[in-house]
């Protein structure tokens, strides 16, 4: 009792003490989502020009999207591609809004008689189109609640309709609002008379060439301050992405030579008949081998982790690796186990034959209802196409018909026009039913071959170029690693983490072999070369928890393991001066090496200064404005364009060109003969320009689009 006396005393405390657990627990969650101060909430992936795109919503979008692609996309890829999707609609229905551009109800059905008028269900007795079967088929829509009702060759709902109308209204409105802006657009006469002299009118010039290697680079002195400078002063150059900077090792789970070994010896033990004890029937069961198997075919689907092919491979068709071997086997003959496309074979001939390396066919194609490139007035199932071949079939041997007289029936167009012949080499891509037809028949054979495309009544007409082909049946053991190697890869990895705690990352990797790989990333990136998608390994890295010298282990499917660690964190803003010196210590460099030549130039005319710098004068003839490369020197285009800007007989002033300094006089200018008429080049321009705007002003409101991308913290 005095206990419980104490605690209800003391209860007061108790209390105190759990709200503020409570409390620090949940400032802590706040303060690691820092989303909770910003404002961005985690339901937002982007916010762009004031609009939201929900989260719910646009993952749902990416949802539907890999479905239409058939998961040929990664989730990354697949939401980037929504991202940018929605990204452009709200940027130009920003742009719309702003102008008041919409799409009226009588613009509306306009735009639906444009798109349907060549539909039957939308049109009178006249073939006319008719705007109240249009209205009709809506509210029928509408009223079968999600149901959906055919229209030409496709099923469509109430929903699917909407989303149709919308598509067409937001196309129109992106039109017009695209030719409001090239309505804008243009060029004058002027702008052409300068098109034209910019080809027409040239300009012979005279030149001192002093290198900027003329003077060494131990005589150039740039301090980090000269490059910072430089660096502000090209902010667009330099601007950079937040990045990180990892180094990772890798683990992989690959074969041993010991299960190598094991794999081959369990091929070999699979050649000669065993026995087996049956609980069955309380017997000993001969279960039969390789040698001795009757049904080939049915040995190799049990046994082997590669279907077996009935079929007879040329040369070019074999394992590189085995291909010379194999072909000088006889029947009965076994090669192997041999190493083959991650897969240990064991080949034993069944058969050789001497086949044609190209054919030449003729066929009538019957196609049914679904079948490849069949159209949509194909009605016949694949019965009935099959029973139309065989008739056409029996017609041609009865004599009752002859092949080319029945042409009429084939659906191949293309082949018809040639009589229905068709010549391959045994390596096209045509259907492996017609083609083992084809090649494995003899000349003058005849008969009905089901493909996906349909019935065909093919007639081998010639066969040329015959040499030897084999039949293999081949047991094939996937090459893998064992569980004892899977378990020894794991414990490697383990040592390697627990080791790496308390030494250096890089000499422990070099002490365990172990090739270290740096790579970098952006927040939004998701593959490692080599690797594939690791979205795992750049979220981690980018984690505001993740501090510079941590280090973690990733699984990587059909890989193993890898350790990384991140060695640096870079931030938006501009590149900092050690790296952005690949390129501006260069060009600072350069600056002050063009400051000091013309420095050392006191001399007024071209041969004076070649004179005084010890360099030769050169020409230059027929420069056009347009073309920025100077004879001699390379391209320079503030030279060439220093020297349109010169009389004839003045000399320019030093002028800092790409690879030195250079002083010119011009010596001739060759004005162009005016035209009477500049239209064409008006009208040309004119087409260029306004050939641009679409893609051209897009990029522009992009770039002046105000946009909060949260997409690495709510859906990546």
């Amino acid at each position: 009792m005095a206990v419980l006396n104490k605690i209800r005393q003391r209860s007061l405390i108790l209390i105190l003490v759990i709200a503020l657990a409570l409390f620090s627990f949940v400032i802590g969650d706040l303060f690691k989502n820092s989303d909770a101060f910003t404002g961005a909430p985690q339901d937002v992936v982007a916010t762009i020009n004031g609009k939201d795109i929900n989260r719910a919503e646009f993952q749902q979008k990416v949802k539907n999207y890999q479905d239409r692609t058939g998961g040929r996309q990664t989730a990354t890829q697949a939401m980037n591609a929504i991202y940018n999707q929605e990204l452009r609609r709200i940027v130009l229905e920003s742009e719309y809004e702003e102008l008041g551009l919409s799409v009226e109800k009588d613009e509306m059905r306009d735009l639906l008689k444009n798109s349907f008028s060549s539909y039957p269900e939308f049109q009178d007795e006249n073939g006319e189109f008719d705007v109240n079967r249009l209205n009709a088929f809506i509210a029928n829509l509408k009223d079968l609640n999600g149901e959906t009702a055919p229209l030409g060759n496709f099923l469509v709902n109430y929903q699917s309709w909407t989303n149709n109308e919308q598509t067409i209204a937001t196309n129109a409105i992106q039109q017009s609002y695209y030719n409001l802006i090239k309505a804008g657009v243009g060029a004058t006469i002027t702008e052409a008379e300068d098109e034209y002299l910019g080809d027409a009118k040239t300009v012979d010039i005279r030149y001192a060439q002093i290198l900027y290697t003329s003077i060494p680079d131990s005589l150039v002195t740039v301090t980090n301050s000269d490059i910072k400078d430089y660096i502000k002063g090209h902010e667009e150059k330099y601007k950079v992405d937040a990045t990180r900077e990892v180094v990772y090792v890798e683990f992989r789970e690959e074969a041993s030579q010991t299960d190598k070994d094991n794999i081959k010896a369990g091929l070999l033990a699979l050649k000669s008949d065993r026995t087996e004890y049956n609980e069955s029937s309380k017997n000993t069961d001969t279960i039969p081998g390789f040698d001795s198997a009757a049904d080939i075919e049915d040995f190799i689907n049990y046994n082997s982790d590669l279907k077996y092919n009935d079929s007879f491979l040329r040369a070019s068709q074999l394992p590189a690796v085995a291909k010379d071997t194999l072909l000088k086997l006889e029947v009965g003959d076994y090669y192997g186990p041999y190493e083959d496309a991650g897969y240990f074979k064991l080949s034993k001939v069944i058969a050789t034959e001497q086949l044609p390396d190209s054919v030449k066919v003729r066929h009538i194609l019957i196609p049914f209802a679904g079948a490849t490139r069949a159209d949509a007035t194909i009605t016949k199932t694949p019965e009935e196409a099959e029973k139309t071949a065989d008739s056409i079939l029996n017609e041609i041997k009865s004599g009752r018909a002859k092949f080319l007289d029945l042409l009429d029936l084939s659906s191949d167009k293309v082949s018809n026009e040639k009589d229905g012949e068709l010549e391959f080499a045994y390596n096209a891509g045509m259907a492996p039913e017609f083609k083992d037809f084809s090649f494995e028949s003899n000349e003058g054979d005849i008969d009905v071959v089901g493909t996906s495309f349909g019935y065909h009544v093919i007639e081998v007409l010639e066969q040329k170029s015959f040499n030897k082909t084999i039949k293999l049946a081949t047991l094939a053991d996937k090459i893998e690693p064992s569980e004892q190697t899977l378990q020894d890869v794991f414990n490697k990895m383990s040592k390697f983490e627990i080791a790496a705690k308390d030494g250096d990352f890089n000499e422990l990797a070099k002490e365990k072999d172990l090739l270290v790989k740096p790579f970098t990333f952006k927040e939004l990136d998701e593959n490692i070369p080599g690797l594939g998608s690791q979205r795992q390994v750049v979220r981690w890295a980018f984690d505001e928890d993740t501090d510079v010298g941590e280090f973690r282990n990733f699984p990587i499917s059909n890989f193993g393991f890898i350790v990384v660690k991140l060695v640096e964190k870079n931030e938006e803003g501009l590149m900092n001066i050690e790296d952005a010196s690949i390129t501006a210590l260069p060009a600072v460099r350069k600056q002050k090496k063009a400051q000091m030549i013309r420095e050392k130039i006191t001399a007024t005319t071209v041969n004076d200064i070649a004179k005084n710098q010890g360099v030769s004068p050169r020409t230059a003839a027929a420069l056009t404005i347009k073309n920025t490369t100077l004879s001699g020197a390379g391209v320079e285009p503030k030279v060439v364009g220093a020297a349109f800007g010169l009389s004839e007989g003045e000399t320019s002033k030093p002028i800092d060109g790409e690879k030195g300094v250079y002083v010119i006089e011009v010596t001739k200018i060759n004005d162009a003969t005016a035209l009477d008429n500049y239209t064409a080049i008006m009208n040309r321009l004119n087409s260029e320009r306004r050939n641009l705007v679409q893609s051209n002003v897009y990029q522009a409101l992009e770039a002046a689009a105000d946009i909060e991308d949260n997409r690495a913290k709510t859906v990546y």
